[in-house]
């Protein structure tokens, strides 16, 4: 089982998760973040922290969120690994809990 960065991080990209994370599982791309499935231990720790709900476990995905686990993977290979919490995205407000997001995911 991993955890995945679901949709509702788009544009709002916060870092609290990435603080508690102790295998470094987290990367971050230009406005979302993504969960490693390979060094993830499903510590749960990033679940509580996410100010924005925006993080599962892979069995608990909410409807249509199931492409965000392949995403993950995908872009984890992809984007460097962070390891420090730094401010989220200046309009993240706004985005939290936007619909449709999908769509503003920059890769």
């Amino acid at each position: 089982m991993t955890h995945v960065v679901t949709e509702n991080c788009i544009n709002c990209k916060h870092t609290d998760c990435v603080e508690v994370c102790p295998v470094d599982a987290f990367h971050a791309g230009p406005n979302f973040l993504a969960i490693d499935p390979d060094e993830c231990i499903d510590c749960t720790l990033c679940v509580d922290v996410c100010p924005v709900d925006a993080i599962y476990a892979d069995i608990d995905l909410p409807a249509g969120q199931a492409v965000f686990l392949g995403l993950n993977a995908e872009l984890a290979k992809q984007w460097p690994v962070m390891t420090e919490k730094f401010p989220c995205m200046p309009d993240a407000a706004k985005w939290d809990g936007a619909p449709d997001k999908l769509r503003l995911l920059k890769r």
